[in-house]
């Protein structure tokens, strides 16, 4: 695989080692076979070091002494716990918003639910929602919150939700929700709006998961 310019060599394992769990290619227990990740991206060791010390932080790796980095437990209520997290931690700074949203911040938004209507295919309607996340926690989250969503987020590849083709038709209605709750300076509403949209994600990951046979086929090691 040749290397991606322009994308942080550490990063590019994250996302190589999240792929090969989203896929099924590496399960629950399954050690991290370094050498292989060197042969596949053309990489030193150093990057995928530092790659495993954050997926261990972020719970998706276990590291044994003397013996390297497994998988770690990967199971439909790990996804669910997941989500459960992310809702709630985007809703800490949703309801902050909406306690207090600037004309600044609210024409941001209102910007960024345009492009969501208007948008023709999943990719970019997917990506403006980040844009939307990103204005919220970009002002309302501090160093602390920011830093524990960032780590959620690289839980699923972006190409996963990319490649959802319902995602709009699904997804659109919470943000407007979301919105409307900030314009009525409304903290619950715009609060269980995130928390509704994540649990919505995360029946959408495990059916898809289980259909491909990632999970529900649970090895024993």
């Amino acid at each position: 695989m040749p290397k991606n310019y322009g994308v942080k060599e550490k990063d590019q394992v994250v996302t190589h080692i999240i792929n090969l769990v989203m896929t099924g290619k590496l399960r629950s227990g399954d050690r991290i076979d370094r050498n292989e990740i060197v042969r596949d991206l053309g990489i030193s060791r150093v990057p995928i070091q530092e790659a495993v010390v954050q997926l261990e932080h972020d719970g998706i790796l276990s590291t044994r002494y003397h013996r390297g980095a497994f998988v770690a437990r990967f199971d439909e209520a790990t996804v669910a716990e997941h989500h459960e997290l992310y809702g709630t931690l985007n809703g800490i700074a949703a309801a902050r918003c909406a306690a207090s949203p600037t004309p600044r911040i609210l024409a941001r938004l209102d910007d960024s639910l345009r492009v969501m209507r208007t948008a023709k295919d999943v990719k970019t309607f997917q990506e403006e929602c980040w844009v939307y996340r990103d204005a919220i926690n970009d002002e309302y989250a501090g160093p602390r919150l920011h830093a524990t969503i960032r780590a959620g987020k690289s839980f699923a590849p972006s190409e996963f939700w990319t490649n959802y083709p319902k995602a709009k038709a699904e997804f659109l209605p919470s943000y407007e929700a979301e919105t409307a709750a900030i314009h009525a300076r409304d903290p619950e509403g715009a609060r269980l709006a995130c928390i509704e949209r994540s649990e919505r994600m995360a029946q959408v990951m495990i059916g898809e998961l289980t259909r491909r046979g990632v999970l529900g086929d649970l090895r024993s090691h």
